[in-house]
């Protein structure tokens, strides 16, 4: 059998009447005569795919892409770099996946391909028939409003399914049961069928136009409801459903996830929650034991197919809004979480793959002073590595079925996470992994003595006010002496967890917490007699009792090691785990390195072409309160906010001062800022961004609406989607307008086209 060798490149760029061709050191290729390249097929635009006979060529082969005029054939321009080379291949077919294109910073006076798009989360669109929840339907009207105005991209937060309680509390779309399996609330009800039975449908009929009219998300309501309307049409249409040959290929083609996850949701609904460690026979994860579980004959079987047909109408709509996007030229952006559920599909399945002992989240920043604590386990990727990374690489492979494009949460995780002991609830106490901790010698070469009472959480009594308020005097029950002027936590109130769980907030509890990070060093979980110096530790009440040559000490140990030892060693980390994985997608990377930012992170990001993500309110150059967007980088992703920040107009009114600095020092403008931010400001706001030499510019829906009095949402504080310090969010924004009248609006339409057309994007 002939092998073929398939070229696939994702190039956006390529601009209406223009082709990608491949030329090279091959007869087949042309031998580097441009005229004579191989075209590039864009069936399956922003992707480009060409294959050739493997045994009509000569190795080593080397290439490069040329884009030439579709009408003239005339070349446009050479790629930039060196040659790519391929030295030769296996016995199997081979497919060659080289992204992206290597676009010159100017190509015959041409300027570099930029586009804009908009993000939002699925759920939180609205139409005028939606079941109080975005669905794949309503995806299809935003991708409709996209074409209609310019804009080349939809950007949407997770879709995994995340159900672990069936309340509220599964709503946090970052914390995935499954890194394969969709959520069910997307699926979009009129596409999957009517229900014959009349006084049924106008019962969910009446429940649609509630839950509808609903100005946030009822999370528990709409699932429940839906879920009942799911079960009732394939109770209605299963003999069709389990004779589809579609159907049955799906779960052949999927079974090596779709079968441990539709045992984990049925053990999950008949075990009273996804904690497997409460399943009894079931707690550890058997691969025999759980396919004998999913086959005919066994009492959960009949759910379980169940469970497969949400699974497939899921894929089914997903692939038919995908391919849809692409018909329109609309790059679809997906978001990868960088953790999972600890009661996950994957945890329960590869538990050698996860520290469960550990919390991943993020260290002190501009979201939170505490830190945030994720409560996902941590990775071990030590074991990942063994065979290439295969999991995070299918992982990757299932985001390609739907998106062209997606955005790595947290990409600093794959340099190093945050890790949380799991007795803390805050991310104060965490340290990074992987990581050098210092030996008790190094300690002591910076001139700082060690002592052991550092490590251990204890507060003077003279700070006893400023920790507890009036509740100073009641501390018997909960505190011990420690030495003649030190209080410290008791065994029963000796961590963060017990005292969550034991009190009820209050003043209390925050002081006793607040206790609990009174540490200068932590000593690392896996070597013995290493330690972390704690984050922020500067601002601690521990700090402020050291003398004044042993601050000196720590702030010069503390500045080595959060600035300068770990940079080699985070970009090699860094290195080797991601430039397997960005060889092995398809689709255009960006990366949220928001945050601590080690220095080898730009440079890691700009030798894979991963672009990253810019906003002008979160300054990357120290010393900068405000970002110069004229200065972004072109493989960057610019945006106004992100999901985890307030909008445009709910910031303008968070900080006066802040906002005064901005409406003269940024836009320009003389005199005393406007209490809200005006029409006319959020229009300049948006344009200056889209001047940016940024790839992408992505605009929040809420930022796009801010520009029009009659469109924008009456109460800016109710367009916020996460506030990242509480753990507990409840992600339920929805936009308070449907998209059929944002698609109506001719007016609002044409003045984002115009815009966006004068901008170049």
């Amino acid at each position: 059998m002939s092998r073929t060798i398939t070229f696939r490149l994702f190039a956006p760029s390529i601009r209406e009447g223009q082709t990608v061709c491949i030329a090279g050191n091959q007869l087949c290729l042309g031998n580097w005569d441009p005229a004579k390249a191989i075209a590039l097929s864009a069936n399956l635009y922003p992707q480009w795919k060409a294959s050739i006979d493997a045994d009509a060529v000569t190795f080593p082969l080397e290439y490069k892409f040329i884009v030439r005029d579709s009408a003239s054939g005339c070349l446009c321009y050479w790629e930039e770099g060196d040659n790519r080379r391929l030295e030769g291949l296996s016995e199997r077919d081979t497919v060659i996946i080289d992204y992206p294109l290597r676009t010159p910073a100017i190509a015959h006076n041409a300027a570099l391909w930029k586009a804009c798009g908009v993000v939002i989360p699925v759920f939180s669109l609205r139409s005028e028939y939606s079941f109080g929840f975005g669905d794949l339907g309503d995806l299809r009207l935003l991708i409709d409003w996209a074409a209609l105005t310019g804009q080349r991209l939809i950007q949407i937060l997770p879709i995994n399914d995340t159900t672990r309680t069936h309340t509220s509390a599964d709503s946090y779309p970052y914390s995935a049961i499954s890194i394969y399996a969709l959520h069910p609330l997307f699926i979009n009800i009129p596409a999957m069928g009517a229900l014959k039975d009349r006084k049924r449908a106008a019962r969910y009929e009446k429940l649609r136009r509630e839950l509808n009219a609903c100005e946030t998300v009822d999370y528990k309501s709409v699932e429940q409801y839906k879920t009942e309307y799911y079960r009732e049409f394939y109770a209605q249409e299963k003999e069709n459903i389990l004779n589809d040959s579609a159907f049955n290929n799906f779960i052949a083609d999927n079974q090596d996830w779709l079968i441990p996850y539709a045992a984990f949701a049925f053990l999950r609904d008949n075990n009273g929650g996804a904690n497997f460690r409460r399943w009894g026979e079931y707690a550890d994860y058997r691969r025999e034991k759980i396919e004998q579980f999913c086959k005919p004959g066994h009492p959960a079987y009949e759910e379980l197919r169940y469970i497969f047909f949400v699974q497939y109408t899921l894929h089914k709509q997903f692939r038919e809004v995908s391919d849809y996007a692409r018909r329109r030229r609309i790059i679809l952006k997906g978001d990868i979480p960088i953790g999972v559920n600890r009661d996950s599909v994957e945890a329960w399945t590869e538990p050698d793959c996860f520290n469960m002992q550990g919390q991943s989240g993020a260290p002190p920043d501009d979201f939170s002073d505490t830190g945030q604590n994720w409560s996902f386990p941590t990775y071990n990727w030590d074991v990942m590595e063994r065979d290439g990374f295969l999991w995070w690489k299918r992982r990757f492979a299932k985001l390609a079925d739907y998106f062209d494009s997606f955005r790595i949460d947290h990409i600093l995780g794959f340099f190093r996470i945050w890790e949380i002991p799991r007795d803390y609830v805050e991310g104060l106490c965490g340290h990074f992994r992987p990581s050098l901790p210092l030996s008790v010698d190094e300690i002591e070469r910076y001139g700082l003595p060690f002592d052991r009472l550092r490590l251990r959480p204890r507060v003077h009594v003279k700070y006893l006010k400023e920790f507890f308020g009036d509740e100073a005097n009641n501390l018997e029950e909960y505190m011990d002496a420690d030495g003649v002027e030190h209080l410290a936590l008791n065994e029963l109130h000796s961590t963060q967890r017990k005292l969550k769980k034991i009190l009820p907030e209050g003043a209390l509890r925050d002081g006793l917490m607040r206790v609990a990070n009174e540490v200068l060093f932590l000593e690392d979980p896996y070597q013995t007699g290493h330690y972390h110096p704690r984050i922020s530790a500067y601002k601690s009440y521990v700090y402020t009792e050291l003398k004044d040559s042993e601050r000196q000490a720590f702030d010069r140990l503390y500045h080595d090691y959060y600035f300068v030892r770990h940079n080699d060693f985070w970009k090699a980390t860094a290195l080797r785990r991601l430039t397997p994985l960005i060889n092995s997608a398809e689709m255009l990377v960006c990366g949220e390195d928001l945050g601590m930012i080690p220095d080898s992170v730009h440079e890691v990001m700009q030798k894979l072409q991963i672009l990253s993500l810019e906003l002008e309110r979160a300054p990357k150059t120290f010393g900068l309160e405000f970002a110069d967007l004229k200065q972004l980088p072109y493989y960057s992703v610019c945006t106004t906010s992100t999901h985890d920040m307030s909008p445009l107009r709910a910031w303008w009114t968070e900080d006066r001062d802040r906002t005064q600095r901005y409406y003269n020092n940024v836009l320009h403008l003389s005199g005393e800022a406007p209490a809200e931010c005006t029409a006319e400001i959020a229009g300049q706001i948006l344009r200056n961004h889209l001047q940016a030499p940024s790839m992408l510019t992505v605009m929040p829906l809420q930022d796009w609406l801010a520009m029009d009095n009659s469109l924008r949402r009456p109460d800016a504080s109710a367009e916020r989607i996460n506030v990242p310090a509480n753990p507990d969010n409840y992600w339920c924004y929805r936009m308070h307008i449907t998209l059929e009248k944002l698609l109506g609006n001719s007016n609002f339409n044409e003045q984002i086209g115009k815009i966006i057309a004068d901008s170049g994007r």
